[in-house]
């Protein structure tokens, strides 16, 4: 089946992926896509038929394919949990109501975040772009990792030499740590 698949058969997809449909659905509820998972089992579909050319010939298609489904349902997930921090967080600041009716609040938070802003773009290019994927863009640090093209762990020690940048730019003082390079690093 796979053979041709591979060969261009479209059809033979269907016929592929058809008896692993219902598990395919069970997985993705059951690992946290709850509402989303048919869009997951969708998703993980596709993007299994796209990458059929890595599938090692003789191996189980079953757990290949719902390994594909546990990284969607997994990446649903984080993307749902992220959501709602994002509206738990401008909930919270809506129901300040300091800014909105006090002038002065206001000019200093809007001057405040121009220093924020001012001080990501005095960074090095690596840290602007680490500090701009994690807390800008609110990736999470694997997402980051695969974004930037970086092993995870140039990730969390470009994070914190980045955060102590900031730190020190903006004027907050800085703790010194045995991953501090001292800025020898980009």
């Amino acid at each position: 089946m796979i053979a041709r698949v591979r060969a261009g058969e479209r059809e033979a997809y269907a016929e592929l992926v058809r008896p692993h449909a219902d598990v395919a659905h069970r997985t993705a509820v059951l690992l946290g896509a709850g509402a989303d998972a048919e869009d997951v089992v969708q998703v993980s579909f596709v993007k299994a038929y796209r990458a059929l050319a890595t599938f090692q010939e003789g191996a189980a298609f079953r757990p290949w394919l719902l390994r594909i489904v546990a990284n969607e349902a997994r990446n649903a997930g984080r993307a749902a949990r992220r959501l709602r921090s994002a509206v738990e967080r401008n909930a919270a600041l809506e129901a300040l109501p300091l800014a909105e009716d006090d002038p002065e609040s206001l000019a200093v938070s809007r001057e405040r975040r121009a220093e924020l802003l001012s001080a990501v773009r005095a960074l090095s290019e690596p840290h602007r772009m680490v500090v701009t994927c994690r807390y800008l863009l609110d990736l999470d640090e694997e997402e980051t990792a695969t974004v930037l093209g970086w092993p995870r762990g140039t990730v969390k020690s470009r994070l914190h030499r980045a955060l102590a940048r900031l730190r020190a730019g903006l004027g907050e003082p800085v703790l010194s740590s045995p991953c501090d390079d001292g800025g020898r690093r980009p």
